[in-house]
Order: structure tokens, then C-alpha cells, then sequence
């Protein structure tokens, strides 16, 4: 049988990320998997575990890839477009490009979810400027100036708000 892999220079080799190689961000609760650069552009993922009730995205929407959340354990909110969703441990869900979305932990519930962006973009760089500027040691501004490299936009969502019992500031 042949390897196919061998015949066409586009696909990446096989990417093993061991469970203790993981680059984690505790602040935000994040393992860092597999960027784009790994994949060739396939896709970009990364495993969040959240605490009890915690917060983790903002509203935001992607211009040009999918976001995939499979839970693994616990719940976790999700705003898709106009309305939250709650997903349990096995479920699945798929929000496609320009969906406003953003997830935290449901109250009472911690949350882990292994999430995978397709195609993907150079995240890892970005997951480092949100917890460079959720620590005070970049303005808030550089987070926004970043969002066409990140495709990452972010919108007001006061559904979310609201879901989330937090206030406009």
C-alpha cells in the first residue's frame, strides 16, 4: 500500500503533542496543543479547563475558520450568535466563520473542552497577549490592534452579558 503522504508535499507529518509537552497558561486555563505551523494551516488546537463558573472568552467572531468545541468534562456556556447555549460533557459544537461566540464554565460547573480551529491561524501567540493583558502588562489596545492577524474580532454581546451576569464597562 501506498503512502500517500510521500506523494504529495502539502501534508504535514503526524503531530503528537504528549499530555506533559503542553505549553499551559493557567491564568486562562489553557494547554497549548497544536498551532497552525504544526498542521501546515490544517488547523489549530488547544484544550481549556476552566474553574467553577469561570469566564474565558469574550464575544468574538472568526472571519475565516470554524471553531469546533467538543466538552470533555463538566459545562460549558456558549453564545452562538444570539442565544446561549449550554453543552455537557460529550457534546459537541460547531460555530461557524462569523458567528459572534464566547464560552466560560456554566455557574456551579467547571468546564473542559478540547478546541479546534479549521482551518487554522497562529494562535499560541495570541493566547500569550491575552494573559500578558489580562495581568496589566499590555494595554488592552495591543489585544485590539491584533485582531485582523488573530482573526479573532471582538463584538458587544449583551446576551452574553446578561448570561453571564456581568456589566458593560
Amino acid at each position: 500500500m501506498a503512502n500517500h503522504a510521500d506523494d504529495n508535499p502539502g501534508l504535514y507529518p503526524p503531530v503528537l503533542i504528549r499530555a506533559d509537552e503542553a505549553e499551559h497558561l493557567p491564568s486562562i486555563g489553557h494547554f497549548l496543543l497544536a498551532d497552525a505551523d504544526s498542521t501546515r494551516g490544517a488547523l489549530s488546537t488547544h484544550r481549556v479547563a476552566l474553574a467553577t463558573g469561570a469566564d474565558s472568552a469574550v464575544p468574538h467572531y472568526h472571519s475565516g475558520s470554524s471553531e469546533l468545541f467538543y466538552i470533555l468534562d463538566g459545562r460549558l456556556d456558549v453564545l452562538v450568535g444570539s442565544s446561549v447555549q449550554t453543552a455537557d460533557a460529550g457534546d459537541l459544537l460547531v460555530v461557524p466563520p462569523g458567528l459572534n461566540h464566547a464560552f466560560g464554565a456554566h455557574a456551579g460547573s467547571t468546564a473542559e473542552a478540547l478546541i479546534v480551529i479549521t482551518p487554522g491561524v497562529q494562535r499560541f501567540d495570541y493566547f500569550h497577549l491575552v494573559v500578558r493583558t489580562r495581568a496589566g502588562l499590555e494595554a488592552p489596545e495591543t489585544l485590539r490592534a491584533s485582531q485582523e492577524r488573530f482573526d479573532t474580532y471582538f463584538v458587544e454581546s449583551e446576551v452574553w452579558q446578561e448570561a453571564r451576569h456581568t456589566s458593560i464597562e
